[in-house]
């Protein structure tokens, strides 16, 4: 019996899968591990609680086969170590680190070309030319990019609330949204809960977003709007240098933020006004790519 894990580490959430035979036979959602700087070692005793759990969840104590694929770990140096603490968590035979987007874009396209956008509480897009020349756009933390991507798009949301406040900027509900999400008792709470709070803690403020953008507030629909081009930007630039000879350039969105209808809908509007490109219609599974990699033995 051969059993083989896939997991995707993001900000806001990790997911873990446990295939035997190749039927997938437990999956969990835990809380997010993405790599910070200097805490790998938490993120991977993260990382070994959901895998466990999942795995506990199948009757099994152990994986042949273990593949993670995490935020926060582009450079070998980060890969070297959260693999060392993964490790520690003893939780399978073998045992492969990659990226996030490599296992996404391994369930989007396989080994074949395509342009994959993420966006999760940062965002990035990747791409594989059919020549096999790859591509990146973005991806580089809350503070140099992300744009699009939930940090971002909160932000935007606590600044439009602040303008609201001082009357700088227009009436929204997004005061009051945010209030309640984050049960601050006064607009002075708010400011304070977001002096405190972490990068996956204010992205989640999405959720406020989006509710007052369904709800017809027109603050909340220009943020995702805005947002949603800021996303396809990054699709467009890679776009320009696919080849004329295999267009229409295969475009796959994926992360946590285009899984809800509201946003993707938006962002896949604004990709399929870039020519040339064919829109899958399918979010793309991460864990799904994880389990192929596992299944290839890591």
């Amino acid at each position: 019996m051969t059993v083989l894990v896939g997991a995707d580490v993001g900000g806001s959430s990790t997911v873990a899968a446990v295939m035997v035979e190749d039927q997938e036979v437990s999956r969990v959602t835990g809380a997010g591990a993405a790599v910070r700087p200097g805490r790998a070692m938490a993120s991977g005793s993260v990382i070994g609680a959901v895998v466990r759990d999942a795995l506990n969840r199948a009757g099994l104590l152990r994986a042949d086969v273990l593949v993670v694929g995490a935020a926060g770990v582009g450079r070998e140096d980060d890969r070297n170590v959260l693999r060392d603490a993964l490790r520690l968590e003893d939780l399978a035979d073998a045992l492969r680190v990659v990226t996030d987007h490599e296992i996404a874009f391994e369930a989007a396209f396989g080994e074949g070309p395509g342009i994959l956008l993420l966006a999760g509480t940062g965002s990035i897009c990747v791409s594989r030319r059919p020549d096999g020349r790859v591509g990146r756009q973005g991806g580089y933390g809350w503070l140099v990019g992300d744009q699009g991507g939930g940090y971002d798009l909160a932000r935007a949301a606590l600044r439009a609330a602040g303008l609201a406040f001082d009357g700088r900027g227009p009436s929204t509900s997004l005061v009051e949204r945010l209030m309640e999400q984050t049960r601050a008792k006064d607009f002075d709470g708010l400011v304070r809960w977001s002096v405190g709070a972490g990068t996956s803690e204010v992205a989640s403020l999405t959720r406020a977003l989006f509710g007052a953008a369904e709800a017809g507030d027109a603050v909340a629909q220009t943020i995702l709007t805005e947002g949603a081009a800021k996303l396809a930007a990054h699709v467009t630039a890679l776009a320009k240098d696919w080849p004329e000879d295999a267009r229409p350039a295969p475009v796959a969105l994926g992360g946590g933020l285009l899984r809800g209808a509201t946003y993707r809908t938006l962002v896949a509007r604004q990709v399929s006004e870039t020519a040339g490109l064919d829109l899958f219609t399918e979010p793309v599974d991460p864990v799904a790519g994880a389990l192929v990699l596992a299944r290839r033995g890591g």
